[in-house]
């Protein structure tokens, strides 16, 4: 075997092995960083440059839109302005078959667009709207489905942590990646809605057949839509104009949406000291452990690229006279297929240092590329069975509701964003049309 077969079995093969049996992120990819840098970057002056190499990478000021889309989310969840924004949306959706299936996914679309953290959208939704359905009667296929798959869904539309990350580490321009998944969003979200309606009209027992909605007319029911939603709305609105129009960049953008975030809330009185340390003490915690995870990614890729495992795998992969559509194809089964075992941050270390170079030789639209990895990693969070969104609702769910059904729920959703990354594949504009207006 070659020198660069060697390294990449050691580093591609180790990391993975060592996810696989439980490892956390973090001390995988350490772990495995601090073998390669001695035995092909010079033992001690290897570590050495390892060191420094990680700092910088962290020091990035391309990273800095992380924390600030978090924290978006965080005074959103902590200042009580969600529970506003679920009450605006159930009084408008009304006579609809799975009315409050449908109404979780509409909120969490508008949640998706100001938070950028998937499991907080989840274990919110799943806490304050999975016990409202089981008592009406909900099944709770129905109940638990739609929560997680639109929490999927927050890692498509901006602000996005996750597509911050990805960005960064993969080169792909983090402005147009953010508005690339816009349109992928909202018509996975449409979808959702549409499977919902039809499922209970065909299934009428997965819904009870009153659920109507509340009795408010006239301005009572469209009042807190004026006063909660279409504010918060407008915040994702100034956030991805201000992108696509190039008036600021990312970071620019990410500060603005969370200063806008903290002025909204208090304007209603709801930033108040406790909620504001809770959501500074959140984004702290969030922050730090994607921080920490970038560290060990650069790392990884800098050592794949010295020992020449990176070169080695692209050259041997375009040289086989595969077609562009094929490899891409390829790439997508592979990050399907890690779903399955391991998270998403762990699936972008693992694969970037290798997907990249071969994006680039073969001169792959990156933004197309992009979104078709963000999708991917949409579908890791939901695939059985240690999707993180799964085990998410498990964490909030009633014990009334089982494994067996947290599996059949997420089944349609999955199914769903298969063809949604097959759309984009055969018709790359639903990914990259938005993404040419921005300067």
């Amino acid at each position: 075997m070659s020198d660069w077969g060697v390294a990449a079995w050691l580093m591609l093969g180790g990391s993975t092995v060592l996810l696989f049996i439980g490892m956390p992120v973090a001390l995988t990819f350490i772990t495995v960083n601090i073998v390669g840098a001695w035995l092909y970057m010079g033992g001690e002056a290897g570590l050495a440059q390892l060191a420094r190499s990680s700092v910088t990478s962290i020091t990035a000021f391309s990273l800095t839109p992380i924390p600030l889309f978090v924290l978006m989310g965080e005074v959103l969840f902590h200042t009580g302005l969600a529970l506003k924004v679920i009450e605006g949306i159930e009084r408008l959706i009304r006579r609809v078959p799975g009315r409050l299936a449908v109404v979780a996914v509409v909120a969490g679309t508008v949640f998706s667009a100001i938070s950028g953290s998937t499991i907080a959208t989840t274990a919110m939704l799943g806490s304050l709207m999975l016990p409202v359905m089981l008592a009406r009667g909900y099944h709770p296929v129905l109940a638990t489905g739609p929560i997680m798959a639109i929490g999927a869904v927050d890692m498509l539309i901006p602000p996005s942590a996750l597509t911050v990350l990805l960005g960064s580490l993969s080169g792909i321009s983090i402005s147009k990646l953010l508005v690339g998944g816009v349109m992928p969003g909202i018509v996975l979200s449409l979808a959702f809605v549409v499977w919902i309606i039809i499922s209970v009209r065909i299934s009428p027992k997965l819904a009870p057949q009153d659920d109507t909605g509340s009795g408010h007319r006239g301005w009572a029911r469209w009042q807190p839509f004026f006063a909660y939603v279409l504010p918060t709305l407008s915040i994702f609105g100034i956030v991805v104009e201000a992108l696509a129009y190039g008036w600021a960049t990312p970071t620019e953008c990410a500060a603005l949406g969370a200063f806008a975030t903290m002025v909204l809330a208090s304007l209603y009185g709801a930033l108040t000291r406790k909620a504001l340390l809770q959501a500074l003490k959140g984004t702290a915690a969030i922050s730090g452990m994607i921080l920490f995870i970038i560290l060990g990614a650069t790392a990884f890729a800098q050592i794949l690229s010295f020992s020449g495992a990176s070169t080695g795998l692209v050259q041997l992969i375009t040289g086989q006279g595969l077609s562009t559509a094929m490899v891409v194809a390829g790439m997508m089964l592979v990050l399907i297929f890690l779903g399955v075992f391991v998270d998403q941050v762990s699936m972008m270390m693992i694969t970037l240092p290798i997907f990249m170079p071969i994006v680039q030789t073969l001169a792959i639209d990156p933004i197309w590329f992009g979104v078709m990895f963000l999708i991917c990693m949409q579908l890791g969070l939901l695939l059985p069975p240690h999707g993180l969104l799964l085990m998410t609702m498990r964490g909030v769910a009633p014990a009334e509701v089982t494994m067996a059904h947290i599996f059949r729920a997420v089944i349609p959703y999955v199914a769903m964003s298969l063809l949604l990354l097959a759309a984009v594949f055969w018709f790359p504009p639903i990914a990259t049309w938005l993404p040419r207006f921005i300067q």
